[in-house]
C-alpha cells in the first residue's frame, strides 16, 4: 500500500474513534441528565398531588364542621377557610397539570436519547466487526484455468452377458415345540385312563 494512503487512513480512523467516543459520552451524559430531570419532575408531581389530596381532605373536614356549627361567627370563619382551601386545591391541581405537561417532553427526549445511545453502541460493535474482517489476512487468489474443450469419443457397443437369475427359495417355518404345561396335561389324561 502507498505510505501516504496508509497515513490518511490512520488519520481517518483516529478521527472516527474520537468522534465515536465523543458521541457516546454525549449520549450517556444526555441520558443521565434527562433521567435526573424526569425523576425530579416526578417527585414534584407527587408532592403536588399530595398537596391537592391534603387540601381536598381539609376542605371536606371544614365543610362537615360548617354543617354542624350554627354560630354565625364560626360559620363565617369556616366559609373563609373553605374558600382559602379551594384556592389552594385549585393551585395544587394547576401545578400538577403543569408538571405533567413538563414531564411529557422530558420523557420523549429521554426515550430518544436512549435510542441514540443504543444505536451508538450497535455502531461501535459493527465497526469492531468490520475492522476485524479487514485486519484478517486476505485469502490467496486462485489463478483461473482455461477450460479446454474435449472431443467426444464414440463409445463402442459391447454385448451384455446374460446372467442367470436365481429363483427365490421359500424359507421353512420354524418348528414349534409344545409348551411344557400342555405336555403335562396330556400325560395326566393318559395316566387317568
Amino acid at each position: 500500500m502507498d505510505p501516504v494512503m496508509t497515513k490518511e487512513l490512520n488519520e481517518i480512523e483516529k478521527s472516527l474513534t474520537q468522534t465515536k467516543k465523543q458521541f457516546l459520552t454525549m449520549a450517556q451524559r444526555a441520558t443521565k441528565e434527562l433521567d435526573r430531570r424526569r425523576k425530579a419532575l416526578s417527585k414534584d408531581l407527587a408532592r403536588a398531588n399530595k398537596r391537592a389530596q391534603k387540601a381536598r381532605a381539609d376542605l371536606k373536614k371544614k365543610a362537615e364542621r360548617l354543617a354542624k356549627t350554627s354560630a354565625a361567627k364560626a360559620n363565617k370563619d369556616l366559609k373563609k377557610q373553605i374558600s382559602n382551601l379551594k384556592e389552594v386545591l385549585a393551585t395544587a391541581r394547576a401545578d400538577a397539570a403543569q408538571l405533567r405537561k413538563d414531564l411529557e417532553p422530558v420523557r420523549t427526549d429521554l426515550a430518544n436519547a436512549r435510542d441514540h445511545l443504543s444505536h451508538a453502541l450497535h455502531i461501535d460493535r459493527a465497526l469492531k466487526k468490520i475492522s476485524k474482517k479487514f485486519s484478517a489476512k486476505p485469502a490467496a487468489k486462485k489463478k483461473a484455468k482455461k477450460k479446454v474443450a474435449k472431443k467426444k469419443v464414440a463409445k463402442k457397443k459391447v454385448a451384455k452377458k446374460k446372467v442367470a437369475k436365481k429363483t427365490a427359495t421359500k424359507k421353512k417355518a420354524p418348528v414349534r415345540r409344545k409348551k411344557a404345561a400342555s405336555v403335562k396335561v396330556a400325560s395326566k389324561k393318559s395316566a387317568a385312563t
